[in-house]
C-alpha cells in the first residue's frame, strides 16, 4: 500500500473530524436533547447522526481506497461526501433546533450529493 499523501490525508483527517462530531452530536441527543426536545424531533436528529455516521465511515474507506487506487472520481466522490453530509445531516440538525422549512431544501440535495458520491466511487473504482 502506498504512503497517504495531500489529498488521502485530507480525506482521512475530514473523516476523523466527521467521526468525532458525529459522537458528540449522538451523545447530545441522547443526554442533552431529551429533555428540550420531542421524542420525534429527537428521532428526526438521531436520523442526521446515523446518516452522517454510515457515510463517515464510508469517507473513510475512500481515503483508505485512495493510497491504493488513483482515481479522479474516487477523489471527486470523497468531497461529495463530504458537502452530502453537510447538506444531509447539517439541515436536519439545523432543522431540528427551527430553521426556517426552506433549509429543508438542503436535506434532499444533500442525499442527492451521496447517491452521486457512491456512483463516482463505484465508476472510479471500476475504471482503475
Amino acid at each position: 500500500m502506498n504512503r497517504p499523501l495531500g489529498h488521502q490525508k485530507r480525506i482521512l483527517a475530514v473523516a476523523g473530524l466527521l467521526f468525532a462530531l458525529a459522537t458528540i452530536l449522538g451523545a447530545l441527543a441522547a443526554h442533552a436533547l431529551p429533555s428540550r426536545l420531542s421524542a420525534n424531533a429527537i428521532d428526526i436528529f438521531d436520523t442526521g447522526v446515523r446518516y452522517q455516521f454510515y457515510n463517515t465511515l464510508g469517507l473513510f474507506v475512500i481515503g483508505l481506497t485512495s493510497c491504493i487506487v488513483e482515481s479522479r472520481l474516487v477523489r471527486w466522490s470523497a468531497w461529495l461526501v463530504v458537502v452530502g453530509i453537510v447538506l444531509f445531516s447539517g439541515s436536519i440538525y439545523w432543522l431540528t433546533f427551527g430553521a426556517p422549512v426552506v433549509v429543508g431544501f438542503a436535506t434532499p440535495l444533500g442525499g442527492l450529493s451521496l447517491i452521486v458520491a457512491w456512483i463516482f466511487y463505484t465508476i472510479g473504482i471500476l475504471r482503475s
